[in-house]
């Protein structure tokens, strides 16, 4: 008698396992990195993605890219979510996390076709990841935060290298000093959304400029806001989270009246209400009047009339950045306006850029926020500028924080390398060929740089290797020592040169393999 079948999934569930499906996750990431690979390096190149809308996107920024792309198989994802995890955490480096991390997969795709258990694959990239972190702290350089120049000058070096890949790669010495301006305005907190980024049409990238305070674009106005005046010294600011207008009655709202004078009361009232906010906010002695909801037509002329200046509809996260620089507090009530609940600052005036008036605040006491007004042409060319500057002020404020650095341009990824090679060869068993495997899988970030850079990836690995090598025949912690460990490949002058020495510097962020262990092990379909 034949036993029944037992039925568990619904009808038509894929229920794929095995080597072939490891095989076809591996195969599906490498798709996935084909992608993003010639964006890399400062001669990288940029993609142009349209979505299903006609939205047209130029961008070579790995995480951009990656988000844009409908991607459906389940381990293909995965490399979506790595490269959108360093783009939350770090900033800049998705592309590399992408490439690195597909390039592990490719590295042990052989040994996963001849049988070899997943689990004995993670063991050993666990270990080579924590020898890869342990290296990385002890080659990093630490930022000497009592020396202000000297930080200052690594921190511009951290923001030039992440500018070095981008469109604005020919501004990248502009930019640097207004990212590294423009965070070192901020409290100990660093948070990045106190740094306003505004995009004005028109004008060349030069004329971007950094406003210590804070700065946003005209609101709705009124008639009679054209009566206002424009230019305040010393202002006190009300802000408000009030709707100064009057307000419709609700629709089945009823009142019975029984003569004229009854609904010229009910009226009445309703102004009265309206000119008694109005006129408690004039007695507060603020010169400039900011509120998240509507200002109406009756409230602006009474401003104008008292050389007031208002703006209703006023964004949130732009009210909140105000207050961060010019002190006080948002109020919901005009009955409390006292000094203490206004801000202050040295001066306000509405400015025309290009084609759009903005409202500028300088000289905040409190100045912990900043705004950077960009300038430029095309809307998509804005974009990319506004995310390059988005990538270099997150580098920069990760250097601040983990205040040691590592040199750039592929120099770190042929150290460890090195480092990792030697040491496989001191280790018995399949662990040897699963180390040799991770360290010749970091060799794809400088061989990437040169393949899209037009020169020959293999010549370029060889001397940079024969470089690296000379490590252990050098004085420890001598100039010489220090030197080959950060040799990489300049393809401008086309020749090896010091990464460090050069300026070329990315911060030890607790450090890039660290991310890679558990979203391999994650393709392998096993926990890590």
């Amino acid at each position: 008698m034949m036993p029944t079948p037992v039925i568990l999934l619904k009808e038509g569930t894929d229920t794929s396992q095995g080597i072939p499906q490891l095989v076809s996750n591996i195969n599906a990431c490498q798709v996935i990195a084909e992608a993003v690979r010639t964006t890399l390096g400062p001669r990288g190149m940029d993609k142009l993605i349209v979505d299903d809308r006609g939205k047209a996107t130029i961008s070579n920024d790995g995480a951009t890219i990656l988000k844009l792309l409908d991607v459906i198989h389940p381990a293909a994802k995965t490399l979506v979510d790595i490269a959108k995890s360093q783009d939350a955490e770090v900033g800049d480096g998705t592309t590399s996390v992408t490439l690195l991390a597909a390039e592990f997969l490719k590295q042990v795709k052989p040994y996963v076709e001849e049988g070899l258990h997943p689990q004995i694959i993670i063991r050993a990239f666990r270990t080579a990841t924590q020898l890869a972190v342990d290296k990385i702290r002890e080659i990093a350089v630490t930022v000497k935060k009592e020396d202000k120049e000297e930080q200052r000058s690594l921190l511009e070096k951290c923001a030039v290298t992440a500018l070095s890949s981008k469109l604005i790669s020919q501004q990248k010495e502009f930019f640097s000093k207004m990212v590294v301006d423009a965070v070192m305005l901020l409290d100990d907190l660093l948070q990045l959304k106190m740094i306003g980024i505004k995009k004005v049409q028109g004008g060349a990238l030069e004329e971007s400029q950094l406003v210590a305070g804070v700065a946003f674009k005209k609101t709705f106005s009124y008639a009679g806001f054209e009566m206002q005046p424009k230019k305040y010294e010393l202002p006190k600011i009300a802000l408000l989270n009030i709707e100064l207008e009057l307000k419709a009655e609700k629709d089945n709202a009823e009142v019975r009246v029984n003569t004229v004078e009854d609904y010229q009361a009910i009226v009445d009232a309703e102004w009265n209400i309206l000119y008694d906010k109005l006129d408690k906010i004039h007695k507060s002695g603020a010169k400039v009047v900011l509120s998240k909801l509507p200002i109406g037509d009756v409230a602006t002329q009474y401003f104008a009339d008292r050389d007031m200046f208002c703006a209703g509809r006023v964004p949130e996260e732009d009210l909140k950045r105000t207050m961060m620089a010019c002190g006080g507090s948002i109020q919901t009530s005009v009955n409390a306006l006292t000094d203490d609940v206004l801000g202050q600052c040295e001066l306000f005036e509405e400015v025309q850029i290009g084609g759009e008036r903005y409202n500028f605040f300088r000289g905040c006491p409190k100045a912990k926020t900043c705004t950077i007004l960009l300038r430029g042409g095309a809307e998509q060319f804005m974009e990319e500028t506004e995310r390059s500057l988005h990538d270099a002020i997150m580098i920069v404020r990760r250097a601040i924080k983990n205040d040691s650095v590592v040199a750039g341009g592929g120099a770190i990824e042929m150290e460890l390398s090195k480092y990792l090679r030697d040491y496989s060869r001191t280790t018995p068993g399949k662990q040897q060929l699963l180390i040799g495997a991770y360290a010749k899988a970091l060799e794809i970030i400088p061989r990437q740089l040169c393949d899209n850079a037009g020169f020959d990836a293999t010549n370029i690995l060889n001397k940079l290797r024969a470089k690296h090598a000379q490590v252990g025949h050098s004085p420890p912690y001598s100039s010489e020592h220090e030197h080959c460990q950060e040799t990489a490949y300049n393809f401008i002058i086309s020749g090896l040169i010091w990464m460090k020495r050069a300026g070329v510097v990315a911060p030890a962020e607790a450090p890039k393999p660290a991310k890679f262990q558990g979203d391999c092990a994650a393709v392998w379909g096993k926990p890590p």
